[in-house]
C-alpha cells in the first residue's frame, strides 16, 4: 500500500498474556512499512496496529514527533491502557501554526480510534452516585504504607489518584506479577515518592479488583476481599452476596 511508506504515528494494541491488562505502544516513523515489520518480529503482545497518517501525505517528522508526545500524555491521563513506551516521548519545538495543525489531526484521529473500539484517550468514567456500591472503597495496609481508594465500575476497577501503594514487593508476588508491576512503574501509572512508596498520580482503570490490589500491595491478593466499604463489608459481600452496609455493624 502506497500510504505505508509515509510519515505517520502508530499505536500497537494488545493484551498482556500474563494478566489480561490492555497494552499500547505509541511510535512515529518516516517509513511505516519498515517500522511495523520490525515490530512484528520483536513484539509478541500486540494484536492490532492503528496508524495515523495524512491523506495528502502532508505530515512532517515534526508533526509526527509532536503527535507521538501528545498521544502518550493523553493515554496516561486517561488511565485505560498501560503503555509500553517506558518514556514520555519528546516534544519538539513546534511553531504555533504547526501545533494547531497537530491538535486538529489528533482530535480527528482520537475520535476515529475510539469509534473502532479502542478508547485510548477517553478518561475513565466514574460511576454515578445512584450506582452500587455508592461509596468509595478503601484498601489499607498500614505496615506497608498502603492507603488507597477505588471504585468498582462496569469496565473494571478504578484506583483513584492519590492512592499510595507499597514500594517493595513480597516474595509471594511471583516473577510474572513482578514484571507486570514493573511495567506499571515504567509507564508512569505508579510513581515513587520521597518515602519510597508508590503513588498513583491519576485515576487508573484495572481489569479487575484483584489486579488493582496486587499492584498496590506488592503481593498476591484477592481484590474482592481486600477492597472494603467504609462500614466494613468487602467488595465480595457488596456485589456477589448482595448485602448492604446497614446489614453490618
Amino acid at each position: 500500500m502506497e500510504q505505508s511508506s509515509q510519515v505517520g504515528v502508530y499505536f500497537l494494541i494488545g493484551e498482556d498474556t500474563e494478566d489480561g491488562d490492555r497494552l499500547v505502544y505509541v511510535g512515529q516513523t518516516g517509513d511505516l512499512r519498515s517500522r511495523l515489520t520490525a515490530h512484528n518480529q520483536k513484539k509478541d503482545c500486540w494484536e492490532r496496529a492503528l496508524v495515523l497518517i495524512s491523506k495528502t501525505n502532508s505530515l512532517t517528522q515534526t508533526h509526527a514527533l509532536f503527535l507521538e508526545w501528545h498521544a502518550l500524555q493523553q493515554i496516561r491521563g486517561a488511565g485505560r491502557f498501560a503503555d509500553e513506551n517506558g518514556n514520555s516521548g519528546s516534544r519538539p519545538h513546534t511553531p504555533a501554526p504547526l501545533e494547531a495543525e497537530c491538535f486538529e489531526v489528533f482530535e480527528t484521529g482520537s475520535v476515529l480510534v475510539s469509534s473502532l473500539g479502542f478508547p485510548l484517550f477517553d478518561p475513565v468514567a466514574k460511576p454515578k452516585q445512584s450506582e452500587e456500591p455508592a461509596e468509595v472503597l478503601s484498601l489499607r495496609s498500614p505496615s506497608n504504607g498502603v492507603e488507597a481508594k477505588g471504585l468498582y465500575t462496569a469496565e473494571g476497577f478504578v484506583v483513584l489518584a492519590g492512592s499510595v501503594g507499597r514500594g517493595d514487593t513480597a516474595p509471594s508476588l511471583g516473577e510474572t506479577n513482578e514484571r507486570w508491576r514493573q511495567r506499571l512503574l515504567d509507564g508512569g501509572v505508579m510513581q515513587p515518592d520521597d518515602r519510597g512508596r508508590l503513588v498513583f498520580p491519576k485515576d487508573h482503570l484495572f481489569k479487575s479488583p484483584s489486579g488493582a490490589a496486587i499492584a498496590l500491595l506488592g503481593r498476591t491478593a484477592n481484590g474482592w476481599r481486600e477492597w472494603k466499604s467504609p462500614q466494613g463489608p468487602t467488595l465480595h459481600q457488596l456485589i456477589r452476596e448482595g448485602c448492604t452496609d446497614d446489614q453490618h455493624p
